[in-house]
């Protein structure tokens, strides 16, 4: 363990004088922009400043350098004190923070990846810790490099169980590389926060998760630089800073003062910068060099052109569960690139993740049962391009998860998410287990790509086009067995269907998928015996949706389609196809669908009770044919 060197007396008054120009940065930035947290800003100076200036190790010219320190930002709202901090190292002009919110300009009022500085976007609170972690695992785990990951988390988003949920993980996993931050300036936004300022409540909960818990003045720039050594050299556990701060702090007046939250100081801007200025000892350039050496030990890395170790090999007519056939694939696409992962959390034995365990157990992560840290995770995990990470649970799960999902879009993520027991067929464990709604709320992320494979072949197909495809991909995976329909060469394209039967007289197109896709060749052999025809085609994608193939076969079909799903009817694949028809004339549709809550049954059974079993569909076909 290497001594602790406390800093000279110039440079600890340097890092006082950069962290008083931080709080002008911020009051001046704000103030332009008539909006903005400066007092949020103020309690976390001196941190920012033993960060930026003291501990962290990065480069200006690559602020995402594979073997740099990382940073996040949870409190995302503190957004000017970050800009502040780029710039005083150099990364880019102090007048740039003048152009704070304004809308040309990337220094939004929550961090996004606009910025080449920032790896996600933070300011609903309570992610970024399970970010972090994610960051950490890799770094630990998979690149065994030197960096570390730092967190910044403020009191009043504690309270979310987001951030416990990531304590836990951590402190689980041993994760010595990673160190939280938590700005305890004790206001939250309306009001104090539960904990205010009594600092032994937050040492005994997070000592109680496994960290080493650190309690320091968060103005003190000598006490923070000793406990950033100190975590540095603590072995087998994450380390948290509890920083007692306040919020505005130098800001006369207003210093721990109520009703500050969010708010410009508008008037008394010039008189505070005025008393702050009085401090600040060198108000020239920073002597300090932000840039310590960096360890290069980061390896290389090539996510491109990820491919299935071995082409699906199944029969025609095989039932195969496409949640199996998703375990396969992972576990081929882990034998052709060592930065596959696979993250569940504790559903491995029946989403079929648990096959990564049988290829690579150490590219296996489990989360336990904690959802929304598990997708922060994989978000995390795949920064910088580290690795291809595939998220699973049971689909109804991931609604825990949403907030995550939608800022993972902000952040430009690049996650795939396999979500299984899909639907009504997955039978008697009811309807707190069935995915209904998660269609919906996949296809309503922008940058999503949504699959829904209905064999096994297709399935190894989406999970190979996923792994290389960017952004958020979600592939939907069911539970029963459902007979292989594609051969095994077939290519699959995103955003292309297929047509799985079809004549030269087909009367209406029949779409489905999965469970729902063997019902419609069940109705179409019963109805061609009695000489209506039905196409049947398998969208594969239902966002993009493949638009032009959908209008071309309901036109050869006379204008008639039949969208029959295991999903409720709002968000899924038929309002995915009304909207794909919208514009087009002489075209209708018949849209069957989960119409209510269901309820325990068999597959069979559930499948006729709510409307969307064979039967169902050649009821719909002999009303839509006659119109």
């Amino acid at each position: 363990m290497s001594e602790y060197h406390k800093p000279d007396t110039n440079n600890l008054q340097e890092l006082r004088d950069i962290a008083n120009k931080l709080r002008v940065h911020s009051i001046r930035s704000t103030s332009a922009s008539n909006s903005g947290h400066p007092t949020s800003c103020a309690s976390m100076a001196e941190i920012m400043s033993v960060l930026f200036f003291h501990t962290m190790r990065y480069k200006l010219s690559s602020p995402k350098d594979a073997s740099s320190d990382r940073f996040i930002l949870s409190k995302g709202h503190a957004a000017p004190i970050l800009y502040a901090a780029w710039a005083e190292a150099g990364l880019f002009p102090t007048e740039e923070l003048m152009n704070l919110r304004k809308i040309d300009n990337d220094l939004e009022g929550h961090p996004t990846p606009r910025l080449n500085f920032v790896d996600v976007a933070t300011g609903s609170l309570g992610q970024g810790l399970s970010v972090a972690c994610g960051m950490a695992y890799v770094g630990k785990f998979y690149d065994k490099a030197s960096y570390r990951t730092y967190c910044l988390i403020g009191d009043g988003e504690s309270a979310e169980g987001s951030i416990w949920e990531a304590l836990s993980f951590a402190g689980i996993k041993k994760l010595d590389n990673l160190v939280a931050i938590f700005d305890i300036n004790r206001l939250g936004q309306s009001e104090p926060t539960a904990f205010q300022h009594d600092m032994d409540a937050y040492r005994s909960r997070l000592e109680g998760f496994g960290w080493n818990t650190l309690v320091v003045d968060g103005h003190d720039i000598e006490a923070i630089c000793k406990a950033f050594h100190e975590a540095s050299q603590t072995k087998g556990k994450p380390t948290c800073l509890l920083a007692k701060t306040y919020k505005g702090k130098g800001f006369p007046a207003i210093e721990d003062a109520e009703n500050w939250h969010g708010k410009p100081l508008g008037a008394k801007a010039e008189e505070v910068i005025s008393a702050i200025e009085g401090q600040i000892k060198n108000p020239g350039p920073n002597n300090l060099v932000p840039q310590k050496p960096l360890h290069e030990d980061a390896p290389k890395v090539d996510i491109s052109n990820i491919k299935l170790a071995s082409p699906p090999k199944y029969n025609k007519g095989d039932k195969v569960a496409t949640r199996q056939a998703y375990g396969t694939a992972l576990s081929k696409l882990a034998e052709n690139n060592q930065r596959v992962i696979a993250l569940d959390g504790d559903t491995k034995n029946s989403t079929f993740s648990n096959a990564m365990l049988k290829t690579d157990p150490a590219r296996y992560i489990e989360c336990f049962i904690a959802e929304q840290n598990l997708v922060g995770v994989g978000i995390g995990a795949a920064c910088r391009d580290r690795t291809v990470a595939f998220v699973s649970t049971f689909a109804a799960f991931f609604t825990r998860a949403f907030d995550q999902l939608r800022m993972g879009a902000i952040s430009q993520t690049n996650i795939n998410c396999v979500g299984s027991h899909a639907g009504i067929s997955i039978g008697e464990d009811g309807p707190s287990q069935m995915a209904l709604e998660d269609l919906a709320m996949f296809r309503s992320i922008p940058s999503s790509t949504v699959f829904y494979p209905s064999d096994a072949v297709s399935t190894e197909r989406a999970c190979e086009l996923a792994a290389n495809t960017p952004g958020l991909c979600f592939i939907r995976t069911s539970r029963p067995g459902t007979a292989v329909v594609y051969d095994n060469d077939h290519q699959f394209e995103i955003g292309k269907g297929n047509v799985i039967k079809s004549s030269g007289s087909d009367k209406v197109l029949v779409i489905g998928a999965a469970i729902t896709l063997r019902e419609a060749m069940t109705a179409a052999d019963q109805l061609a015996s009695e000489g209506i025809n039905l196409r049947v085609m398998d969208l594969f994608t239902i966002k993009p949706i493949d638009k032009d193939g959908i209008i071309k076969n309901a036109r050869e079909c006379g204008g008639r389609i039949i969208v029959v799903e295991d999903h409720y009817a709002e968000g899924g694949i038929g309002e995915a196809v009304l909207s794909a028809v919208a514009m087009e004339r002489d075209i209708i549709m018949k849209h069957l669908a989960v119409p209510r809550i269901p309820r325990s049954g068999k597959c069979d059974e559930l499948l006729e009770m709510f409307g969307i079993s064979a039967s169902a569909v050649v009821k719909a076909a002999k009303e839509i044919s006659s119109l």
